[in-house]
């Protein structure tokens, strides 16, 4: 598992690990049953606070990302069968939503907002090769 963490990304840096996690496990390139690094391995790599890893890691593990268990490393979890939840879709229209508001906020227009999201998905699935 390869992160990064990206000084002048405007988002919190658990924010940016919890992201670059889902990014991996959605690529295959972090599967089912795969360790990640200890809270205090990770935080050491990335020269960072213990506590923003373990943030990360555990709204990971509340989202079914990953599994934790006391005194062992963090896996990646099986997919569950059932992907799209009604309650993960509140979140997923809420988080859009905020993208929403900040992309016109930063004077993008809605057409040029859309050409994004477009250019962005065309991009995930040629590099998920779906």
């Amino acid at each position: 598992m390869l992160l990064s963490i990206n000084e002048k990304d405007s988002r919190p840096i658990y924010l940016q690990i919890i992201g670059q996690v889902k990014e991996q496990v959605s690529s295959g390139s972090l599967r089912p049953g795969d360790e990640l690094p200890s809270v205090r391995e990770l935080a050491d790599s990335l020269g960072i606070n213990m506590h923003t890893v373990r943030s990360a890691y555990l709204k990971l593990r509340d989202q079914g990302i990953i599994n934790l268990r006391l005194g062992r490393k963090a896996r990646i979890a099986r997919r569950p069968t059932t992907v799209y939840t009604a309650t993960a879709g509140v979140d997923i229209r809420e988080r859009l939503r905020e993208l929403i508001v900040d992309a016109l906020l930063a004077g993008l227009s809605p057409d040029s907002f859309r050409e994004l999201v477009n250019q962005q998905l065309k991009k995930i699935n040629e590099e998920w090769g779906r």
